[in-house]
């Protein structure tokens, strides 16, 4: 439900949480009880998102317009020697077979 202002004559600005089918009726001044009309005194706060959630939506942002390709990449994607790239944890068994301490061994070449 959003958060409104309202401007009363007498008592100043208000806020209250109204549905939105009720966004342009005029509210109860909490002080006085008379019928105040809504105000944009102040921006919107739409920065309720958390911190994760804003960043996943910044590099959709990006990407939609500006994607990512790894032909600029002089060694071809998955070479492992771009920055934050993901180091493997594979390690090599005695007999040269690879094992993944940790992982998901079904998971392995799919």
């Amino acid at each position: 439900m959003p958060l409104y202002e309202y401007v009363c004559p007498r008592h100043g600005p208000f806020e209250k949480l109204r549905p939105l089918s009720e966004s342009s009726a005029r509210q109860e001044c909490p002080v006085c009880g008379k019928a105040a009309p809504r105000a944009i005194l102040s921006a919107a706060r739409v920065s309720g998102l958390s911190p994760a959630l804003r960043a996943a939506h910044a590099v959709n942002e990006k990407s939609a317009h500006e994607p990512s390709s790894s032909r600029q990449h002089r060694h071809g994607p998955g070479c492992g020697c771009s920055p934050g790239a993901r180091k493997s944890n594979a390690a090599r068994g005695a007999n040269g077979s690879r094992m993944f301490p940790g992982r998901r061994p079904w998971m392995i070449s799919h």
